[in-house]
């Protein structure tokens, strides 16, 4: 379907997993699209294997005349044009949608969701903020109903139309962006109360799902369930939907395997906030109950380690050792007397005779972290930046 055709984008931040995915899509519903990123980034791959040409420099070049610019979250500040907001509202519109939101989980959720409607013949278009392997990227444009993580960080979600919603939880999470959990939880009903009547899912009200899946943990029970209870207001059997699900192996970055070195597997998964790590520390007791296991973590954030980096070092203490190193700062400037060091002690104090390190850099951590570790034991990087770089590290480590 043509959507888009005569339209000219060029995306600001094209490199990021949101516009990377709009850019796929726009392109296969006719529109001419272009754009920039500051770094290379995995995302890009599928951007070029539509067709899509990426300037990759230090600055943003001047768009293409008569082109449409589209600016991500991230150089919102440093570059004039549509927000990532309003591109994606236009997006959804175009076809039937679900939406699927909240502090934690949207993207597994989102990814069963757009799984299911694969492999029960739907055809679906996507837009996840994260690799489904199992689909072949983070985007897709296909005939059937679009599936959409809605991010709250920077108020998404709540510009987005939708014929189905999803919350999975409501917890403050981005205390940049919100003052507190109850305006967090007023923004989710204000837009739920623009939806279509009893078509929006609270993951809360759900219990955990009485199945086996192929991803470990209870939290991803509880996004089967949301997932579950979508595909059911979209019209599925709720049984066939279920049988599909069982063969979801999961998003990128969650809980990510990375194989065997020295003896040690490696994992990798995107958790950040403490019910995210403490969530995803118990399930790699699932996949190993009686291996060691070693956590290396990157705080993301100087705003949310200041709110949040004694409840991080709690969440970290479940594990049998501890790395913590420096804050990825993302989108924000440091913090004088802010850093990861502060997660470090907290871990430390939570839990006396835990072998807890600190190091300031990637390199240093992966160092630390394989001296920690044991044949037979597991590693796992943790956090929203960019730790999962640590994983080569940590390789070259382990098999010296």
């Amino acid at each position: 379907m043509p959507e888009l055709d005569g339209r000219r984008l060029w995306l600001v931040g094209i490199g990021g997993a949101g516009l990377s995915g709009y850019a796929v899509v726009a392109r296969a519903w006719g529109a001419e699209v272009a754009g920039w990123d500051r770094n290379e980034t995995p995302y890009l791959a599928h951007v070029r294997a539509a067709g899509i040409p990426v300037t990759v420099s230090d600055e943003p070049p001047s768009p293409p005349e008569g082109f449409e610019v589209v600016v991500s979250t991230a150089y919102a500040s440093r570059v004039a044009g549509r927000t990532r907001a309003s591109f994606l509202a236009e997006l959804v519109g175009l076809r039937r949608s679900i939406v699927v939101s909240g502090a934690h989980g949207k993207t597994t959720t989102a990814a069963m969701i757009a799984y299911c409607l694969d492999r029960l013949g739907d055809d679906p278009s996507f837009l996840v903020g994260g690799e489904v392997p199992q689909l072949g990227g983070n985007a897709r444009a296909g005939s059937g109903w679009l599936v959409v993580e809605g991010d709250e960080s920077d108020g998404t979600v709540f510009e987005l139309p939708a014929d189905i919603a999803v919350v999975t939880n409501v917890e403050l999470d981005h205390h940049a962006s919100f003052a507190s959990t109850a305006e967090l939880e007023e923004r989710f009903e204000r837009w739920a109360a623009g939806l279509p009547e009893e078509r929006v899912v609270w993951g809360w009200e759900l219990e955990p799902v009485d199945l086996q899946l192929a991803v470990p943990g209870e939290h991803n029970l509880l996004n089967a369930a949301c997932a579950l209870a979508a595909l059911e207001l979209a019209g599925f059997d709720r049984a066939a939907a279920a049988e599909a699900l069982a063969g979801f192996r999961g998003a990128g970055r969650r809980l990510e395997e990375h194989g065997e070195a020295g003896g040690v597997r490696l994992l990798d998964d995107y958790a950040h906030h403490p019910a995210e790590v403490a969530a995803t520390i118990e399930a790699a007791r699932m996949i190993a109950p009686e291996a060691r296991l070693v956590v290396l973590f990157q705080p993301h954030l100087y705003s949310r380690t200041i709110h949040l980096g004694r409840e991080l070092g709690e969440a970290l203490a479940s594990s049998d050792a501890v790395v913590v190193t420096e804050i990825y700062a993302a989108r924000e400037e440091p913090v004088p007397g802010v850093g990861g060091k502060l997660v470090a002690d907290a871990a430390a104090d939570s839990r006396p005779g835990l072998p807890v390190g600190w190091a300031p850099s990637l390199a240093d951590a992966a160092r630390l972290a394989a001296r920690l570790a044991r044949p037979g034991g597991l590693v796992l990087t943790v956090g929203a930046g960019n730790v999962d770089t640590a994983i080569p590290l940590l390789r070259e480590e382990l098999e010296a």
